[in-house]
């Protein structure tokens, strides 16, 4: 997780998004808590882009478990995020709204965000 984010650093898709300011695990749990959080707060109006994946397994071993025996099984997916990374854009609604509901998502996440728009983009 070193670095900046050089890939999907800008916004490609709509007019406002969700930057990552430090680098971390983003669960698909938490992925999903955040999406369903944006689309309440948006009515279900506008467009909503997730420009992570959870691509990465993580493994856990079985509690009280002895050494050895090989690696534990998958337990959950993360996507891995770094500095500038865009996670989240929105379009077809207005700044306000926009601005309201990445708040209420960044609470959501284990990271530090940042609102950005196209326009300082």
């Amino acid at each position: 997780m070193k670095g900046k984010a050089y890939r999907n650093n800008k916004i490609s898709f709509g007019d406002y998004a969700l930057q990552s300011q430090e680098p971390g695990w983003i669960t698909s749990r938490q992925i999903e808590a955040t999406r369903r959080t944006i689309t309440r707060s948006i009515k279900r109006g506008g467009k909503l882009w997730i420009t992570i994946f959870p691509d990465k397994p993580v493994t856990a071993r079985a509690a009280e478990s002895r050494m050895g025996s090989g690696k534990g099984a998958v337990d959950y997916w993360v996507a891995v995020i770094k500095p500038g990374n865009i996670l989240f854009e929105l379009g077809g609604i207005p700044h306000e709204l926009a601005h309201k509901a990445m708040k209420l998502a960044s609470y959501k996440l284990p990271v530090k965000t940042k609102f950005i728009t196209k326009i300082t983009n």
